[in-house]
């Protein structure tokens, strides 16, 4: 890797993020550049400088942070042209983790770790090992367009979200087929931070517990009140009303219970899509 491609990157990263915002529904809050407060602040107090608004981030701050929280974070160096720019820009979106991971599952089988976000000897030898960088960069994005899809912001930023991806896509392969790319540019709400701390919950199994539980009491009364049928049995007009009874108390608690299970079945499934989507190991 070209220390050139670096600079290269982040002006199309710079073009996609825009300059000052701070969208009430962007997790990221007060952001410059790509540059949150909170990282600001922080890269602020490394140097042991009082922290200071995020809009007057100097262009040596800018490129200090890119360059380490990012660019490094990701080893931009180390991997090939495309690649590095596809993986980078979705480091400053989501964060260096969940773009590895994102990396990590589009390597398929040559990658043989753990989704650790970590990009390591492993992943740097599973990316090594890939002939066709095209179509990792198809996969890549292709994770992180279902990854920001199953977040809660989704409603708000997705086109934006969508628009920024189909760039990076063709700006990436471009690189990664010799080709000359592009430039980016900027479509608001693209610039919006998607972190897996805004993802959609998944669905609860407590009422599935509810109602299979209420199913089974209710088939145990069902159970008990035959029995009584039988011994009022005598008494025809007490029998027939309680067997009717038994009868709807029955078939209301098999389908108490049936829909409870249904209902697991349904919440362990959203649960393991959502896992997926977001990058977590399968369970």
């Amino acid at each position: 890797m070209t220390a050139s491609r670096e600079q290269e990157s982040l002006a199309r990263v710079l073009a996609h993020e825009g300059a000052y915002s701070n969208h009430p529904a962007d997790p990221g809050g007060a952001t410059m550049k790509g540059v949150t407060q909170r990282v600001y602040d922080a890269y602020r107090r490394s140097k042991g400088l009082a922290p200071r608004s995020v809009k007057s981030i100097t262009s040596q701050e800018l490129f200090d942070i890119y360059d380490r929280q990012y660019w490094d974070a990701v080893k931009g160096d180390r991997l090939p042209a495309g690649v590095d720019y596809v993986v980078f820009d979705g480091a400053v979106n989501s964060g260096p983790k969940q773009s590895i991971i994102w990396l990590q599952r589009a390597l398929g089988p040559l990658y043989k770790g753990r989704l650790d976000g970590v990009m390591g000897l492993g992943t740097i030898a599973a990316v090594q090992a890939c002939n066709d960088h095209d179509a990792l960069i198809d996969r890549i994005c292709d994770q992180r367009l279902t990854f920001l899809q199953h977040l809660k912001t989704w409603p708000v930023f997705g086109r934006g979200w969508s628009c920024r991806v189909a760039e990076i896509r063709s700006i990436g392969q471009a690189w990664a087929t010799g080709l000359t790319p592009l430039t980016a540019s900027f479509v608001d709400g693209g610039q919006a931070k998607g972190f897996i701390e805004d993802a959609k919950a998944a669905p609860s199994p407590a009422p599935a517990d509810a109602a299979t539980g209420a199913g089974a009491g209710g088939l145990g009364i069902s159970g008990y009140l035959y029995d009584l049928q039988n011994q009022l049995s005598p008494l025809s007009y007490t029998s027939e009303w309680i067997g009717k009874v038994v009868v709807v108390l029955a078939i209301a608690s098999a389908l108490l219970a049936i829909g409870g299970l249904a209902w697991r079945w349904y919440a362990n499934r959203r649960a393991k899509r959502l896992a997926a989507a977001l990058g977590a190991e399968a369970t």
